[in-house]
């Protein structure tokens, strides 16, 4: 999120995502966000079981377009404080200008970033800066790394997860030792990557999982990759689904587009806009998902789709980029 055209694309979106988001109060002009510093940081971040800080550097006095956007900015941080409020949830910001060395001592290090701390993990949010979508990636955060299939079904949410990344595992029980190392693993994608786990034998051999084994799940792909060598360490899984977690085809979406979006891939890059909807859209997409799934083994290869209804502004700014409207 540093460039210019990376904040400007924050501010079309927080106009342009508002209609379909949750159903948020007006703000009610009482300041939640505190600037933090090295004196202060350890008394106010210990009040709250997950403390979000936004880094920035403040705009100079005579730069109005800059003082405007830290308004816009400071007005999301504040709004989606006051939703969280009651989940013991606080936000904080800290100012480049007059405490780098302290952002830094935190592991904070891209400006017009947000970091999550939540007991001893630093998450870095790579979504729209909007308040409905922090809040929907904040209350993600707050459950349970891995969900647990029960029954059959309860499989079948599985069935509409195609558009992402997810991970499933059989296990004996919650106090398994290799379940045990999948939770902690778990903890290291939350609440980015879906982990699911089971106990029910049923279950298992509907997903043909054996004992201790764990599938991954790239998006839009028919079939999973089995993670060789069970049982696994925590070590293990992280390396593996670390290396694997790129997919192919990936679709565009508030909770993660930046990180989506700044793939540092080397090779061939392709933006594809289809809208799923459309019988002509739908009918694209399915050409994408076959491409993808014949050169899943290519890692130069990487497509990114973009449904216009979800980014209609986003869609006209890209189009007037290209054909230089």
């Amino acid at each position: 999120m540093q460039a210019f055209t990376l904040l400007l694309w924050g501010a079309l979106l927080a106009l342009c995502g508002a209609e379909d988001g949750l159903s948020f109060p007006s703000y009610d002009g009482k300041d939640r966000v505190l600037e933090l510093s090295d004196r202060n940081y350890r008394q106010v971040m210990k009040k709250y079981d997950i403390f979000c800080i936004y880094l920035w550097e403040s705009p100079s006095h005579g730069d109005k377009v800059a003082q405007k956007q830290a308004h816009m900015t400071e007005m999301v941080l504040e709004l989606a404080a006051q939703v969280l409020e009651k989940k013991n949830i606080g936000f904080g910001f800290i100012d480049t200008k007059k405490n780098a060395k302290f952002a830094k001592k935190l592991g904070c290090s891209e400006e017009e970033s947000m970091y999550v701390f939540k007991e001893d993990n630093v998450i870095e949010f790579d979504g729209e800066l909007a308040a409905d979508v922090i809040v929907d990636f904040l209350l993600d955060l707050m459950e349970d790394p891995v969900e647990i299939i029960s029954d059959k079904a309860e499989m079948k949410a599985l069935d509409k997860m195609e558009e992402e990344t997810r991970v499933i595992g059989f296990f004996k029980d919650e106090n398994s030792e290799h379940y045990r190392a999948f939770e902690e693993a778990a903890e290291n994608f939350h609440p980015y990557i879906k982990f699911f786990a089971t106990f029910d034998k049923s279950v298992a051999k509907s997903l043909t999982l054996k004992i201790n084994e764990v599938d991954f799940y790239e998006a839009f792909m028919d079939e999973p990759i089995t993670i060789p060598d069970k049982p696994y360490t925590e070590d293990e899984l992280v390396d593996f689904i670390n290396k694997h977690k790129r997919a192919t085809l990936r679709k565009l979406r508030p909770e993660d587009m930046y990180e989506t979006w700044e793939d540092d891939l080397d090779g061939i890059h392709i933006v594809a806009f289809a809208e799923e909807e459309d019988p002509d859209g739908y009918e694209f997409l399915q050409i994408l998902k076959e491409v993808a799934r014949e050169n899943t083994e290519n890692p130069e290869l990487s497509i990114v789709w973009i449904d216009p209804d979800d980014f209609p502004l986003v869609t006209l700014l890209l189009l007037c980029s290209i054909f230089r409207w």
